[in-house]
């Protein structure tokens, strides 16, 4: 029972959260009353296929755009999670499979996040829609959906201003920017992409509720997993609010963003502990 509580406190300091951890315990706690001893091999089996059930059963594929029309992705966060980076490694990413990317800047609110965009989009050689600042985020939009079709664009990367998840108003611009969406493009936006600092912890637990309710988050993607993050907050969010996490950022170079894979992960996770 020592260990057991000695392992609680372990999970729940890798910020797998507490309601996970006493399930994944209560798990372990059941098989070793079958038995008289169990290794710390039996015990990481146990872990690794408790971890993998919880972040595999959210897994869903991206929705797909009709015929000849784009692929469009809103990107989504607070201030300071990475979200400009991110859309730029995803526009290389995006590139290198020969895709056609566009980036829409329509964080207008923010004068240096368009300036940072313009640096990703010359770099990945990828186009880029703005206007000027103060513009409706919207009407950018808009204006970039047009251009996507104009020119046989298959994706559109659609950056939001960051904000706070607890600013009704800019929520409420985000609604409009998918009603937009939805208007020009049937079924746009495709997805709808949470960018999340794996530093934050629990807090992120509470942005990604947040931000599900007023954007219908369809994928995370965990920024800053390269530092002294708990990537455990990973498991936290899929199990509570079954969303699937997407991509996963481990640095600052262009190619550090990578597909997220359930079992390297765990197996990551582990190691570490």
């Amino acid at each position: 029972e020592d260990q057991l509580e000695e392992l609680e406190s372990i999970l729940i300091g890798a910020d797998i959260g507490v309601e996970t951890t006493l399930e994944i315990v209560d798990q372990i706690r059941k098989a070793s009353a079958r038995q008289k001893a169990m290794t710390s091999f039996e015990v990481r089996r146990i872990l690794r296929r408790e971890l993998l059930e919880i972040l595999q059963s959210s897994s869903s594929e991206p929705a797909e755009p009709a015929a000849g029309q784009p692929w469009v992705v809103l990107v989504v966060g607070v201030n300071g999670v990475g979200k400009t980076t991110t859309i730029g490694k995803l526009a290389s990413l995006y590139s290198k499979e020969k895709r056609q990317v566009l980036i829409c800047a329509s964080d207008t609110f923010r004068a240096a996040a368009v300036e940072q965009l313009e640096i990703w989009a010359r770099r990945t050689g990828t186009e880029i829609v703005k206007q000027s600042s103060g513009a409706d985020p919207a009407a950018v939009l808009f204006d970039a959906l047009a251009s996507a079709r104009a020119r046989g664009k298959e994706i559109v990367i659609v950056d939001t201003a960051g904000r706070l998840h607890t600013k009704s108003n800019l929520m409420q611009e985000l609604e409009k920017m998918k009603r937009v969406a939805a208007r020009e493009v049937p079924g746009a936006p495709h997805e709808v992409y949470l960018i999340l600092d794996a530093t934050t912890g629990q807090n992120g637990l509470v942005q990604a509720r947040e931000f599900l309710q007023a954007s219908g988050v369809t994928g995370i993607v965990v920024t800053k997993l390269d530092g002294t993050a708990k990537g455990g907050i990973v498991v936290a969010i899929t199990r509570e609010l079954g969303i699937p996490i997407r991509f996963i950022g481990t640095g600052e170079k262009q190619d550090d963003l990578i597909p997220f894979d359930a079992e390297t992960f765990v197996d990551s996770l582990l190691r570490e502990e």
